[in-house]
C-alpha cells in the first residue's frame, strides 16, 4: 500500500486546470493584455539628503520622457513606440508593453522642488529630490560630565 500526501487545497479538476494553464501560458488567452498599457517599474529610496526614484525605461529615448512637479506631485510620463521588425513575423506572445505611460509620486513636504534633478542613462531614469535644509534632522551632541 502506498501513501499519498493529502492536499486540502487540491482541486479534483486539477488535471484539466493544469492543461488549461499550459495552453494559456503557451498561446495566451484573448483577454490577456490586448491593450498596450504598460507602466515602468520603479524603486524609491531615501537617505539623509534626498529621495531617489529610479525607473526602468528600456527602449525609450530621452526626448520621449516628460517630467513635471505640481502641488508636491512628481509626474513622469512618456511614450515607447512599437517597432515591428518584419511584417512576415508571426508573434505568439507579446508581453513587452508599448504606448504611453504615466507615473505620479506624492513628494514629502520636506523636498525642495526647484532643486529636483534627473539623469537618464542606458534606459534608466534617476530622479533625485533633495530634502530642504531646515527640515533635515539635526544631531545634537550630548556631553557627559
Amino acid at each position: 500500500m502506498s501513501l499519498i500526501k493529502w492536499n486540502p487545497n487540491a482541486n479534483p479538476l486539477s488535471v484539466r486546470n493544469d492543461w488549461d494553464h499550459f495552453l494559456t501560458e503557451f498561446f495566451g488567452n484573448g483577454w490577456e493584455k490586448n491593450s498596450n498599457v504598460w507602466s515602468p517599474s520603479v524603486d524609491i529610496s531615501e537617505d539623509e539628503n534626498a529621495f531617489t526614484i529610479t525607473a526602468d525605461l528600456p527602449g525609450i529615448s530621452k526626448k520621449d520622457i516628460n517630467m513635471n512637479v505640481k502641488e508636491n506631485v512628481l509626474t513622469v510620463s512618456g511614450n515607447r513606440n512599437y517597432e515591428k521588425k518584419d511584417k512576415n513575423d508571426t508573434y505568439y506572445r507579446m508581453e513587452r508593453g508599448y504606448g504611453q505611460f504615466s507615473r505620479s509620486f506624492q513628494l514629502p513636504d520636506n523636498v525642495t522642488e526647484n532643486k529636483i534633478t534627473a539623469n537618464f542613462k542606458n534606459g534608466v531614469l534617476t530622479v533625485c529630490a533633495p530634502k530642504s535644509e531646515e527640515l533635515k534632522p539635526k544631531e545634537i551632541e550630548i556631553k557627559v560630565s
